[in-house]
């Protein structure tokens, strides 16, 4: 059974930092693409960040240089650290795995956690 567990959210204020942390348990996390999105009220989810099998990193423009994803294999987790923070990073964030074993694509969400940001 697979199972992504985000923690770490809360309610911070403007220009304020947040840890997010999701694990992972029932993939092969070391070969997982993993992500983080997002989803405001009554908006899209959109891309946070991911970060591949090998460490290659993207980011959503609206984040980028504030916000870094980083993986630990050892301990099936990926972690997001959110700098800078702006009450429009207010949203769910949700933890994403993808990969592919063998011919079998696969593709997991977490239940989220909401971050908010106060002005």
């Amino acid at each position: 059974q697979v199972q992504l567990v985000e923690s770490g959210g809360g309610l911070v204020q403007a220009g304020g930092s947040l840890r997010l942390s999701c694990a992972a348990s029932g993939i092969i996390f070391r070969l997982s693409t993993m992500g983080w999105y997002r989803q405001a009220p009554g908006k899209q989810r959109e891309l946070v960040a991911t970060i591949t099998s090998g460490g290659n990193t993207n980011y959503g423009d609206s984040v980028k240089g504030r916000f870094t994803i980083s993986r630990n294999n050892a301990k099936n987790t990926v972690y997001l650290q959110m700098n800078s923070l702006k009450p429009e990073d207010t949203a769910v964030y949700y933890c994403h795995a993808e990969g592919r074993v063998f011919t079998r694509e696969y593709d997991y969400w977490g239940q989220g956690t909401q971050v908010t940001v106060s002005s």
